[in-house]
């Protein structure tokens, strides 16, 4: 067993989690935020089960659609999906004057949740415990 891709996907799952309860408290900034960080947790545990790490989140979103999406691993919308979650993060965490809508933090949480049963799908023997949403 791989220890980084279990503490990264453990990550990911409490990430998802305080994404959730953020939507819950009405901050939509914080929620897009963790959203993104789960997804990327989530897919640096799937590559770290194949011994890949990165060092800038760009090189991360580089690999999900190079090594995930191209080859037909993922469908296009969760590539899409990451990128988009990406974004968000960014306005989330430093977009001075800018702020997440509550309805796109909703969507970030949706779409990192997909990306993490995507990824428990492909190695359901090692990504276990996840919530069914």
């Amino acid at each position: 067993m791989n220890p980084e891709a279990m503490d990264l996907w453990e990550r990911a799952k409490k990430a998802l989690h305080t994404a959730g309860s953020n939507l819950v408290i009405d901050d939509s900034d914080a929620s897009a935020s963790r959203a993104y960080y789960a997804a990327f947790y989530a897919v640096s545990a799937l590559f770290a089960l194949e011994g890949k790490t990165f060092k800038k989140h760009s090189a991360v979103q580089a690999a999900v659609h190079r090594d995930l999406v191209k080859p037909g691993l993922w469908r296009e919308h969760l590539g899409e999906g990451y990128t988009q979650l990406m974004k968000l993060r960014y306005t989330g965490d430093y977009g001075v004057g800018q702020h997440i809508m509550p309805e796109d933090a909703e969507e970030a949480v949706t779409t990192a949740a997909k990306i993490l049963r995507a990824i428990a799908e492909a190695q359901p023997e090692i990504f276990t415990g996840l919530e069914k949403n």
